[in-house]
């Protein structure tokens, strides 16, 4: 698989807690967007880990080509 699939052509909007760890998908085939449930197995794919800088609110992009990943950059739009 080269490119990901698009699991939803808007963010999710999601809760982080600062200092915490995450693990993001980046092949869009985890049934826990857009966090990473192992779906990427054997696709070549892997997670992108983060740590969330504050907590709060954050939009997560699930069309997968962000250039900001894990954050939505607005791509989805020009899918």
């Amino acid at each position: 698989m080269s490119d990901p699939n698009i699991a939803a052509k808007a963010p999710l909007k999601v809760t982080l807690e600062e200092g915490v760890k995450y693990f993001f998908c980046t092949c869009g085939n985890s049934a826990s967007q857009p966090f990473c449930d192992g779906a990427h197995k054997g696709s070549g794919f892997a997670p992108k880990m983060f740590v969330a800088e504050k907590s709060g609110d954050a939009f997560l992009c699930q069309c997968k080509h962000t250039g900001n990943a894990p954050y939505c950059d607005g791509s989805h739009s020009k899918l």
